[in-house]
């Protein structure tokens, strides 16, 4: 694993220095508007699917909107000079949302795939993640272990698409007795607790959020099924607006703003966007 973070904080600094070549050349920068639509707006409407802590979720004690990309965001809208506006969306039809302009950008976690890259503008890499699956009974060890048995997913998650949709899942898929489907990962989880499903394939991140909220010691997370990398979508045609999000994470990255997101969230600086 620290392989491929290595590999991963060093695509994210190619990115970076892409970027920053970019916004250097300034031309067409503010040529398709959506940065200026935006400002005249005075708003950016950030679609989020509220069931994936401690990237974004519904805080049921203050009934509010937090987590680690909510604050994330609203540091960039200051940056801005617009607010942040959050729109809970079905994640399965994120697209569609930003597409039918309901939404500005899809920021929660969202997995970097290339096939999302062809349909959307994706911004630069900000965060390292990986897929694992979550299980209860101790005899799973491996994947294997799982053959014949019953998987949970969240609906639209990047863990739904390898399993359904890639090519290097199927043969695992066929192994698997069902694959249920859920509209939160919560809900997953509490089918893997009442024993509906014999594991989830879940983000390593937010199965360790859920699992320390939730205080179960009987779960656990086994093996990494797929290295991951987040990023936010914007409409494929939005660049200036996503140019400029990017250009204020780098600054966060810079100023120290980063950091001080990071370490609330996780304790640690885990962003991928270089300081310098």
């Amino acid at each position: 694993m620290k392989r491929e973070i290595k590999k991963a904080i060093k695509r994210a600094i190619i990115g970076a220095l892409v970027l920053t070549l970019t916004l250097a050349l300034g031309a067409g920068a503010l040529a398709d508007g959506s940065l200026e639509a935006i400002q005249e707006k005075g708003k950016l409407i950030l679609g989020l699917d509220v069931g994936f802590p401690p990237m974004g979720f519904l805080d049921e004690d203050s009934d509010e909107i937090i987590g680690f990309d909510i604050d994330l965001a609203r540091e960039v809208c200051e940056r801005l000079g617009v607010a942040l506006e959050l729109q809970p969306i079905d994640w399965d039809a994120k697209f569609l949302e930003l597409d039918s302009g309901n939404i500005d950008c899809v920021w929660n976690g969202m997995s970097y795939t290339d096939e999302r890259a062809e349909i959307a503008a994706l911004s630069m890499n900000y965060m390292y993640n990986a897929m694992v699956l979550l299980v209860k009974d101790p005899a799973y060890q491996t994947k294997e272990d799982l053959a014949g048995k019953v998987i949970a997913v969240q609906a639209g998650s990047y863990a739904e698409e390898l399993l359904m949709e890639g090519e290097d899942y199927a043969e695992y898929l066929g192994s698997l007795k069902e694959v249920l489907s859920y509209p939160t990962y919560l809900l997953a989880i509490m089918d893997l607790q009442n024993g509906n499903a014999d594991a989830v394939f879940i983000d390593l991140v937010v199965a360790d959020y859920i699992t320390t909220s939730l205080g179960d010691d009987s779960l656990f997370t086994m093996g990494n099924m797929e290295d991951d990398i987040f990023c936010i979508g914007f409409r494929k045609d939005d660049v200036a607006l996503r140019d400029a999000v990017n250009e204020a994470l780098m600054a966060m990255a810079a100023d120290g703003a980063m950091e001080e997101i990071c370490v609330k969230w996780f304790g640690a600086n885990v962003s991928l966007i270089p300081a310098e």
